[in-house]
């Protein structure tokens, strides 16, 4: 019991840290749409997909999933994909800079736009730098000894699911360039473009899992390897067909006269 205990109790505080950030930052994404709404009306699907996102993430966080995960690699790839990839989407759907944005004094905004528009933001948010720090990063976790790293380091675990939601939220912006303001968003094909290697590289990272039975050096038998290869496979394939739509939903939006509130920008 002692030792289940040990096992589980930094499990357990990364959940109850996880969970009281997640309801303090929909709690104040609630607040600023209310402190808004005389002025500005606010798409109710952004609140939609705000939910959507907290969800996502409060689902991967919860004890039962970190436990999962920590010891299944079937798990890691389930919270991986919540955290890094459907989280993100809904996130960026949500539009939570530009509800900063209307909800902060004038000259904070002003400021803060100007920090949106500078070189250094305009290189992060490149799509091929957002693929590098996405995609790239999960090459480096799975074919490197990272993976095995982080399951004798629970800090070094969390860290790279901090990146990964970092890296996936910047990814999806990148592509969508909106509805947040994008500095200098790249041209549609372009985007496009990334998009699909990202496909392709996802798609062929689950591969390599599956034949070369990645990540090495680990506990996880045969199967389980590539049980998850399967998950990471086909729900990479979903997520990033997900994102694919709301590209093509914004591109429609903006090209044509009608205006759906599923996809609006403005």
């Amino acid at each position: 019991m002692d030792s289940f205990y040990h096992q589980a109790h930094p499990g357990l505080t990364f959940s109850f840290v996880g969970w009281a950030l997640i309801a303090g930052l929909t709690i104040f994404y609630l607040g600023s749409v209310y402190a808004q709404h005389t002025d500005h009306k606010w798409n109710r699907w952004r609140i939609i997909f705000f939910l959507l996102s907290a969800v996502f993430l409060g689902v991967a966080v919860s004890p039962q999933l970190v436990n999962w995960a920590h010891h299944d690699l079937r798990g890691h790839m389930v919270q991986h994909l919540l955290i890094g990839m459907m989280a993100p989407l809904g996130l960026v759907l949500a539009a939570p800079m530009m509800l900063a944005l209307r909800t902060m004094p004038v000259s904070a905004a002003r400021r803060v736009t100007s920090i949106l528009r500078s070189r250094p933001i305009h290189l992060l948010a490149h799509p091929v730098t957002a693929f590098m720090l996405n995609i790239g990063g999960m090459y480096v976790l799975y074919m490197t000894p990272l993976y095995a790293a982080t399951l004798d380091a629970p800090v070094l675990h969390h860290l790279v699911h901090v990146h990964f939601f970092l890296a996936g939220y910047l990814f999806c912006w990148a592509i969508l360039a909106g509805p947040d303001p994008a500095p200098r968003p790249t041209v549609m094909r372009f985007r496009l473009a990334v998009l699909f290697i990202s496909i392709a590289a996802h798609a062929i990272l689950g591969k390599l899992m599956y034949g070369y039975l990645l990540p090495r050096n680990t506990l996880h038998s045969v199967e389980e390897i590539q049980a998850a290869a399967q998950i990471i496979y086909y729900g990479g394939d979903f997520a990033e067909l997900l994102l694919v739509i709301a590209l093509f939903g914004m591109w429609y939006n903006k090209r044509t006269s009608r205006r759906y509130a599923f996809f609006s920008v403005s």
